[in-house]
Order: structure tokens, then C-alpha cells, then sequence
């Protein structure tokens, strides 16, 4: 018969192959030992770069030097005045972006912006006069937006998206 050597076997739940007797205290004491200790560690502080404000566009720029201009209905120049559809129109021609003459035409053209991501330079399109668009401005930032809005207000000037009778009346912002 082959004698077969036998593996030694543990008997009870407490005995412990005797190789790793003399490793557990060793053991325990050096994993315990990493989050027990006291290191001086100082806090470094983070450079937080600042959150830039918009930058504004050439066009828009532009829009708002025309403020005080007359408000004249189916004019596009700043000698005659302008419509609100005119205004936009100059503005952006005035900075090498060609758009269509009407408000409709402009809405059709130009891609959706989501209201939530409206910049510096979009369109801002309302329904005024019972039309799915029936006015056009220029969106400047911080929910303002400049534009020629009629002959009772005369002139070109800046408004609020946050005044009752505009977000009231806000259809959708588009992109030239």
C-alpha cells in the first residue's frame, strides 16, 4: 500500500495553523495603527475661479447704442426710426448676420432656443396683438431685452422679461 501524506487538519473553530499564530498581533497592530495615528495635515486652500458673467456680444452692443431711437412702424434705420422687426433686422445686418424683415419670417428661420438656455444676442419673440408672434426684441441678459416696442412707448429702449405684461406674453426665444 502508498502511504499518502495527510494535510494537517483543524479540530476546533480556535485552532489556527501554526505558521499564523505568530503573524496576528503583528497584523492587527499595523492595520490599526494607519487610522489611528495623528497627522498634521493642513488644508490647502482651493483656487474657486469665479463664475463669468456673459460676455456681450458685438450685436448686442450695437442694439443698445440705438436706445432712444424713434420708434416708426415699417422703418429699419436709425435716421427714420424702426419697427420692432426693422430694429432686429438693422442690428444684425449692421453686424454682418443677414435676417428676414418680419416677425413671422424671423420665428420660421431661426432655430428654438429652450427658455431656460436663452443668451446674450437670442430673439425673444411675444404675442401681443392676438398672433403666434406678433413681436421681436433682443435679449441683452439677467432677463432684460431690448427692442422698439411701439409708437404709445416711442422709442427703442430696454425691458424686462420679468414684468407681467411681457412674460405674459413670451411665445419663445431664437437663435440667429
Amino acid at each position: 500500500m502508498i502511504a499518502v501524506n495527510k494535510l494537517p487538519t483543524i479540530s476546533t473553530k480556535n485552532d489556527l495553523p501554526y505558521f499564523s499564530k505568530p503573524l496576528i498581533l503583528p497584523l492587527a497592530i499595523a492595520l490599526l495603527s494607519g487610522c489611528a495615528g495623528t497627522v498634521d495635515v493642513k488644508p490647502t486652500p482651493v483656487a474657486v475661479r469665479p463664475v463669468e458673467k456673459e460676455v456681450i456680444p458685438p450685436a448686442v452692443n450695437y442694439a443698445l447704442s440705438l436706445q432712444g431711437a424713434p420708434y416708426r412702424y415699417g422703418k429699419d434705420t436709425p435716421e427714420e426710426g424702426f419697427d420692432c422687426s426693422g430694429f432686429v433686422k438693422h442690428v444684425y445686418e449692421h453686424n454682418g448676420v443677414h435676417l428676414p424683415r418680419t416677425v413671422s419670417e424671423m420665428k420660421e428661420s431661426l432655430m428654438p432656443v429652450p427658455k431656460n438656455n436663452i443668451h446674450s444676442g437670442d430673439l425673444v419673440f411675444f404675442n401681443t396683438s392676438g398672433k403666434s408672434a406678433s413681436h421681436v426684441g433682443i435679449y441683452v441678459n439677467e432677463s432684460n431685452f431690448v427692442h422698439a416696442p411701439s409708437s404709445r412707448t416711442g422709442k427703442v429702449m430696454v425691458s424686462s422679461l420679468k414684468t407681467n405684461y411681457w412674460r405674459d406674453r413670451f411665445v419663445d426665444a431664437r437663435r440667429p
